[in-house]
């Protein structure tokens, strides 16, 4: 039995728990060696693949993309329900967008590009998005099936010349003779939709760079020895709700990026946001895949662990502090991250935990690697 696997309780005392997996193994452990129980009524669709239940209750959330909609529309048998909030969703079209955009070519066109030279159509084939609207006509119930007609986007077909041309779906018009060519037009309300979606990119850009501005100012003061002036802390709280207003979870993705590199933020801050860009997108990825999350905590605390014995072996005291640091805000920040903690626990001793404390996770590495949990980067305000 390993993480995240479901099964039906059959037997169970003070000590121990016997359970049938879904897979029809049955399985009886100590619950003191195995704690960390809980309701199986909900999964992340990342454990979710390869499963197959009666009914489903699909939850939209601004993080999903047409692969991760078309795992999670496809798990049930007899009927599904799609559930999305206001306050994630303003209306159906972003909704319809989100859930059937191609993350890695998607996200990055959220903005504006700082290499003109690559454009957006020029980047755009037949993409998985036609896919997913195949399968949900298949898969999910009539009532719902509105919500993802018509995903394909104007710059989604090629044309003659090698750009884009407009797909409608009226019949072809007649040809008036063995060498005339079939002509389109591009309807008000699509070229409507061309325009709105470029001004929002617009827009994502100028708070992403707002945001840049903001997080760099406060690490050029802690960079100083200071703190960050009442009119910094204002500015990025500001520019953390205009940038929330246009790309969910934006400031919080793009300030963990920053934290791991900070010369991000500096770029960014000037009008040089393609890496940063590409980061934020990683940090979506971790933020919504607890099982990548966890493998990339355990890969970055062993490197750090690691590296930290090498410095102390060569006498570089100045580099041990700074990589304990680091090792220290890591397991302050599993305080904030009850879902990564919770994760996390059956992997202790990959983290060094040789012993049961009863601890949180968090203060547990600390006391296991005799490590300061003092404040790190300020920018969590």
């Amino acid at each position: 039995m390993k993480n995240g696997t479901l099964g039906t309780i059959e037997q169970v005392s003070a000590r121990s728990m016997t359970v049938r997996t879904d897979h029809g193994q049955s399985v009886t452990f100590d619950l003191k060696d195995y704690n960390r129980i809980d309701h199986g009524y909900a999964a992340t669709i990342h454990k979710a693949q390869g499963m197959t239940v009666d009914r489903a209750h699909v939850l939209a959330t601004p993080g999903m993309d047409a692969h991760s909609s078309y795992v999670a529309l496809s798990r049930h048998r007899d009927g599904m329900e799609l559930h999305y909030g206001r306050d994630d969703f303003a209306n159906p079209d972003r909704l319809r967008r989100i859930l059937s955009r191609d993350r890695a070519k998607d996200m990055a066109s959220d903005y504006e590009r700082a290499d003109p030279a690559q454009g957006y159509a020029e980047r755009r084939g037949i993409t998985f998005r036609e896919r997913v609207a195949e399968i949900v006509r298949e898969v999910v119930p009539e009532k719902l099936r509105d919500m993802f007609d018509g995903i394909r986007s104007p710059s989604d077909v090629p044309g003659p010349d090698g750009g884009r041309r407009v797909e409608r779906e009226t019949p072809e018009p007649e040809r008036s003779g063995a060498g005339a060519e079939r002509r389109e037009t591009e309807s008000p309300e699509r070229k409507v939709g061309e325009e709105a979606e470029k001004e929002m990119r617009r827009l994502r850009t100028r708070a992403l760079v707002r945001h840049a501005r903001a997080v760099d100012a406060i690490f050029e003061a802690q960079e100083m020895g200071g703190e960050a002036t009442p009119e910094q802390v204002k500015e990025l709280q500001q520019a953390r709700k205009v940038f929330e207003k246009v790309r969910p979870y934006g400031s919080h993705d793009a300030e963990a990026a920053y934290k791991k590199n900070p010369d991000l933020a500096r770029e960014a801050a000037v009008g040089r946001v393609n890496r940063a860009i590409r980061a934020q997108q990683l940090e979506t990825e971790l933020r919504i895949n607890p099982g990548r999350r966890a493998d990339r905590f355990v890969e970055h605390w062993q490197k750090l662990d690691q590296a930290s014995l090498r410095q102390y072996q060569a006498g570089d005291f100045s580099g041990y502090n700074a990589t304990r640091s680091a090792m220290g805000d890591m397991a302050r920040g599993l305080e904030r991250d009850p879902q990564l903690e919770s994760i996390l626990a059956n992997r202790k001793h990959e983290l060094g935990i040789a012993f049961e404390s009863g601890r949180r996770l968090g203060l547990e590495l600390a006391f296991s690697h005799g490590l300061d949990l003092g404040r790190g980067r300020g920018i969590e305000i």
